[in-house]
């Protein structure tokens, strides 16, 4: 019955999002002539959609077969539950290992737990959106909700996706440094691979010099194509113990799909070209996109480094997080164009199709029975 239930959470909510984004999209079409506008805001609103995804994804059912993680922190509970709590300060992920250490111990209850999570990947994704894009906050966030990499880590890797959404808190703090690094440092201590953006921030904040980051991700896309693995092997001995089985494992010693993966090239370069039109063809200057988009660049130039690493799309996520936000900046808060808000109705649109054709084609998401 749960997985009856389960298997319809991911369509049904894909096509709601898409109901929602496709009537935003329609009217920035009929928008043309207005250079400033402002979407209709409305904190009641925007707290009713954060709160229902809160209860709505945190409250599904438990399911081996749809939600395998969910499934495996539910185990986990009830195999050490009442179990007496002590402050593991050598935990793989400080913050969130003691965290439910602390849930299980006290019995707060399992489902109570995925509400919080859930709350910290839409509450936090939405404030970090909100503050980048003050003006265009629900279509920005519509266009984070229909991203294809949203709700599988809002279900599946939540230690992950809760992560990747105070990042993106912090990056809504970038004039606010104090408070962005702080942020920072909390999604690191909820999963342990954040130290790429987390070091990645730190770099694009000494660095600014945009040529650099373009020019890198060309050259580390060539050492893709080349198959050249020295730089992933490198990198393991700078992760820990399960970062390093990914990055060493091969195809005998892993059940993903290792190898060149030209579909995820593409997706990643949108942006990186994008970013290239505007920040160094256009001359546009931006504090907040110019940080946004060199730290997306840089992160995506590592990954392309570990593109033969078991499971690369976990790492390739760690610029996809921050894909939304650098898709869409440079059409809201760049563009002087009188039809700068039909262009990005037409990028909306685009996206969500891209993730409608990925779940309901590519990935055969309607195939219930299998």
């Amino acid at each position: 019955m749960f997985n009856s239930i389960a298997a319809y959470y991911s369509p049904v909510y894909l096509i709601l999002v898409a109901i929602f984004s496709l009537r935003i999209v329609r009217k920035y079409k009929r928008i043309y002539g207005i250079r400033n506008y402002q979407y209709p805001s409305s904190g009641s609103r925007d707290f009713i959609i954060v709160a229902l995804l809160t209860i709505v994804i945190g409250t599904r059912p438990i399911s081996g077969k749809y939600f395998v993680d969910m499934a495996g922190y539910a185990d986990h509970y009830i195999r050490y539950l009442g179990e007496k709590f002590i402050f593991d300060w050598n935990a793989e992920n400080l913050l969130f290992d003691n965290l439910f250490a602390y849930w299980y111990g006290h019995d707060l209850g399992i489902t109570l737990f995925f509400i919080l999570i859930s709350g910290i990947y839409y509450g936090c994704s939405y404030i970090g959106i909100r503050r980048i894009l003050p003006n265009h906050t629900l279509p920005a966030y519509l266009v984070f909700l229909a991203a294809f990499s949203t709700f599988s880590y809002a279900t599946n890797g939540i230690k992950a996706g809760a992560a990747a959404a105070i990042f993106i808190m912090a990056m809504g703090y970038l004039d606010k440094k104090p408070i962005c690094f702080t942020l920072a440092l909390i999604s690191l201590g909820f999963h342990h691979s954040m130290q790429l953006p987390v070091a990645a921030l730190v770099i694009t904040s000494l660095v600014k010099n945009a040529k650099i980051y373009y020019v890198f991700w060309v050259f580390c896309l060539i050492i893709s194509f080349a198959h050249i693995t020295y730089l992933q092997n490198l990198f393991s001995g700078f992760t820990d113990e399960r970062g390093a089985a990914y990055l060493l494992a091969d195809e005998q010693t892993s059940t993903a799909h290792i190898g060149f993966r030209p579909d995820f090239i593409v997706y990643s370069a949108i942006p990186v070209l994008i970013g290239f039109y505007y920040e160094i063809n256009r001359g546009f200057k931006s504090k907040i996109y110019s940080a946004l988009i060199h730290l997306y660049t840089l992160t995506n130039a590592v990954w392309l480094l570990c593109m033969y690493a078991a499971f690369n799309n976990r790492i390739a996520y760690l610029s996809w997080l921050l894909y939304p936000i650098v898709l869409i900046y440079p059409y809201l808060n760049v563009e002087n164009r009188s039809d700068k808000y039909l262009r990005f109705g037409k990028v909306m649109a685009y996206h969500l199709y891209f993730t409608l054709f990925m779940e309901f084609v590519y990935y055969g998401l309607f195939h219930f029975g299998n």
